[in-house]
């Protein structure tokens, strides 16, 4: 008699869906015309809630990594998320889309804004799309939080790391440099 043998228990889960490069290319493109200078909230919002290509958790890890890494969070995403669903293919498409809409509109911009950058409807407009982005920025970071544990020492982190660069204006890689060890140092105590 022959038994079925049980599961690995290193087996991979389910191979993430097939995505084509003309659709990572196409959302791409629309999470770089929706979000100019900061696309994290539209990223989240197509990536996790719209298309659900990946999970919350997903989300932030890629998320971390691609802070990790050099360059642009949202591009570093782009090429790991690209290349999860359609290999070196993907990553490319997922680039250019990141990048031929907004280099379009740059061309453009810049010579509107080099004719009509002084009058003082244009400078109250740029002021209040800053205002708008920064509200973004921070529903999205809050948004994210919902899938972290809760515990109050990295909010004390956050709120130093804010005091620190905010309110004192002290450089963020001095800041981040002097919390660092100490969050990591927290954390490793709380993993045991």
């Amino acid at each position: 008699m022959h038994l079925p043998q049980p599961p690995a228990v290193d087996a991979p889960g389910p191979a993430p869906r097939k995505v084509s490069p003309l659709e990572l290319f196409l959302a791409f493109s629309q999470l770089a015309l929706s979000g100019f200078g900061g696309v994290l909230p539209w990223a989240h919002r197509t990536l996790v809630e719209n298309k659900g290509w990946l999970t919350q958790r997903e989300f932030v890890e890629t998320l971390a990594l691609g802070q990790l890494l050099p360059g642009p969070n949202i591009g570093n995403m782009g090429v790991m998320i690209g290349y999860r669903f359609a290999g070196y293919a993907g990553a490319a498409a997922a680039i250019a889309g990141l990048v031929t809409g907004p280099f379009l509109i740059m061309i453009a911009l810049g010579l509107l804004y080099r004719g009509y950058g002084n009058l003082p409807l244009v400078q109250h407009a740029l002021s209040g799309m800053s205002a708008v982005a920064a509200g973004l920025v921070l529903a999205t970071g809050l948004k994210m939080t919902t899938s972290l544990k809760r515990r109050r020492r990295p909010w004390l982190f956050a709120a130093l790391a804010l005091v620190g660069v905010g309110a004192l204006r002290w450089p963020l890689l001095a800041v981040v440099g002097a919390l660092a060890p100490f969050a990591v140092a927290a954390a490793w105590r709380d993993k045991d």
